[in-house]
């Protein structure tokens, strides 16, 4: 008998196979559950440790002291929907043509946009699907709006319930409603590494103040009241997150990531303004911790927002970064390499790995940024409809108005003096790259991402 044909043999190739089978079944095991929790409108200083001047953000302030405030992250965008595509796909949301908020058929082709969200784009849950991971979407969607926009699930979703979505598990945009579907989908799935994006409606308009936080807010100023009471029910969701997470004994291996898509809305002046049954943009007194413009503004103050990380069993507690510079198109291969899955082949990542500032190690970014802006507008910060930043250098451009300002992020973190006339070689430079990333863009939307009211729409707009 030969060893190839002895019993023992067979049974140390068994032995192996099942040692294989379960090394691989806890090496799936171990992954860590992500979960990313993104806000809407917040400004840079509407949290407690960012200096608010009114709001209170317990929780949040207790998650950056067991993890990580990273005070150099940017969204790709000032508004809502690009500034998601940017999570969704890692890339920057002008590669799907995508410039401004998903409204409606006339507004998109004026655009020059899609009607959706191309589901054949690259897809952060998708690719965590893929991997073995259960993935979730529970909150805001705002990822296309016309009536025959694809459902949730095709994106890479196991399970969703959205508002500003499809209308399949619709649910209202006041309210936890959300976080409800979140912590049920957290119970369930909470033995096998999972993704969840908990996208919260606060404290975008319309607002729906709960009266227990207008009560603990009734010294403040009625606009104060109201914006405060909005901000504390958004840290009640986080808190109630991080609980379930302890609850649950996950915390450690859970990476718990809280950030807001851009800076704060620009109030109006009309007390009696109402949007959806709720409160209008009077009460809409978001801060941005110095930073100069809000909402639809390249500058600082519409595209840097809070940011911060707990991984008990990775990230350390209690670190404020300052110069990790960090942006949302990082996300997702990010998060692929905690759950440790490697990019797909064929993708093209506007985004770099960022784990190793997670970590407390910092990180020293080799790309560029850019951003691009559609919108107009008429206030003083929204001129700029281009901007890179490349090091320490941020330039600002708007190309029909022949305007181009020039900042030092590293000296001059809140933008207060344009050095443009005093850099004339960096200007020159950072404006070939944009010329450059312009050119690398497609010049309009995917035809697989348009509705099938698009014809007739643009037939009645070339009347």
């Amino acid at each position: 008998m030969t060893l190839l044909n002895s019993p023992k043999f067979a049974l140390a190739l068994v032995a192996c196979f099942l040692l294989g089978i379960q090394c691989q079944a806890e090496a799936i095991e171990s992954r860590p559950n992500i979960i990313f929790i993104f806000a809407d409108d917040w400004g840079y200083g509407d949290v407690g440790i960012h200096g608010s001047s009114y709001c209170e953000t317990p929780n949040l302030d207790r998650m950056a002291k067991e993890g990580m405030d990273f005070a150099n992250f940017t969204v790709n965008s000032p508004v809502c929907s690009p500034s998601r595509v940017a999570v969704m796909t890692g890339q920057f949301p002008a590669r799907h043509s995508i410039h401004q908020h998903f409204q409606g058929v006339k507004a998109h082709i004026k655009r020059g946009m899609p009607d959706w969200l191309d589901v054949e784009a690259p897809s952060l849950p998708r690719m965590l699907q893929e991997a073995g991971y259960m993935t979730g979407h529970f909150g805001k969607w705002h990822l296309g709006s016309s009536g025959d926009s694809p459902t949730e699930d095709l994106y890479g979703y196991d399970r969703f319930a959205t508002f500003n979505g499809s209308k399949v598990n619709e649910i209202k945009k006041g309210g936890l409603a959300s976080v409800d579907h979140a912590e049920s989908f957290i119970r369930e799935f909470h033995q096998q590494p999972f993704f969840v994006n908990l996208w919260l409606h606060e404290v975008h308009t319309a607002h729906y103040p709960q009266p227990h936080y207008l009560e603990q807010f009734n010294a403040l100023n009625e606009r104060q009241q109201v914006y405060a009471s909005v901000i504390a029910e958004g840290d009640e969701a986080v808190g109630r997150i991080m609980k379930l997470l302890r609850e649950l004994d996950i915390d450690d291996n859970t990476l718990l990531v809280f950030s807001t898509d851009n800076g704060p809305e620009i109030t109006t002046d009309d007390k009696n303004h109402k949007e959806s049954d709720g409160l209008g943009k009077y009460y809409s007194v978001g801060e941005t911790g110095g930073l100069k413009g809000k909402k639809r503004s390249l500058f600082s103050g519409g595209i840097r927002v809070p940011f911060i990380v707990r991984w008990p069993s990775v990230t350390p507690a209690g670190v404020v970064d300052e110069t990790s510079v960090l942006t949302a198109v990082d996300l997702l291969p990010t998060f692929l390499a905690a759950a440790g899955v490697p990019l797909p082949e064929d993708y093209q990542p506007d985004g770099e790995n960022v784990l190793s500032a997670f970590k407390g190690e910092g990180f020293s970014r080799t790309k560029p940024i850019f951003w691009e802006w559609r919108g107009g507008d008429n206030q003083a910060y929204t001129w700029p409809s281009l901007a890179v930043r490349d090091g320490k250098w941020k330039l600002l451009v708007n190309q029909e108005q022949g305007r181009r300002e020039l900042y030092n992020l590293e000296a001059d973190w809140a933008e207060t003096q344009d050095v443009s006339a005093t850099f004339p070689e960096v200007v020159q430079a950072l404006s070939e790259k944009l010329d450059n990333w312009k050119a690398s863009l497609p010049t309009g939307p995917s035809s697989k991402a348009l509705s099938s009211a698009r014809a007739k729409a643009t037939a009645k707009l070339k009347k």
